[in-house]
């Protein structure tokens, strides 16, 4: 499996991956678990270490998002595993009921690796942010929260942004330490109904 390379998926891969999280939803209806997946079944850019979160809409609204910031398995079996969590196990909400399965849309964001920001004040760090590109995960002791790049589409403004992070992470909107750390990602983005 490869580990390193982070190339874009073909219009092919990216459908057999929507259908992969469509399949493991429907199958978490049927079965009480996630769709059961073996990356060597796949081709070889399914088969890549890759962190990935998966959102459910419906209707246009969130109905679940579930996923993970740091890869540990291939992309494939992070699909599958992440649609099912999004669907039955997000906190935020009830399990999606078979009715609310047939009116999904799945959005599948596929991270790059993250990177440290560097930055002295409050004022560099907004500077460094690039609107609708950046993925940021903002740290400090035991508070942590993430935004996806989509999140850009409801928070336009840098400064918003990061104040809306900070409280996602437990924190006052206006929190500042010098221990603060703040990560950047980026991330290919897809959607589709699930089959």
């Amino acid at each position: 499996m490869n580990h390193t390379a982070h190339s874009q998926f073909s219009a092919e891969e990216r459908a057999t991956l929507l259908e992969v999280a469509g399949h493991s939803i429907k199958h978490g209806h049927e079965q009480g678990v996630p769709l059961p997946v073996a990356a060597n079944d796949y081709p070889t850019g399914l088969q890549e270490i890759r962190a990935c979160f998966v959102t459910l809409l419906l209707g246009g609204d969130l109905r679940g998002c579930i996923g993970h910031l740091e890869a540990h398995l291939p992309i494939v079996e992070d699909v599958a595993e992440n649609a099912y969590a999004a669907a039955f196990r997000d906190p935020r909400f009830p399990p999606l009921t078979s009715h609310e399965r047939k009116n999904l849309e799945i959005h599948i964001s596929v991270l790059t690796p993250a990177e440290a920001i560097n930055f002295e004040s409050e004022q560099e760090l907004v500077s460094k942010i690039r609107p609708s590109v950046d993925g940021l995960i903002l740290l400090d002791g035991h508070h942590r929260g993430t935004f996806l790049p989509s999140v850009w589409g409801s928070i336009p403004d840098t400064r918003n942004f990061l104040s809306h992070l900070k409280q996602k992470a437990g924190l006052p909107a206006n929190y500042w330490s010098s221990t603060l750390e703040v990560y950047r990602y980026e991330t290919e983005s897809f959607s589709g109904a699930p089959s």
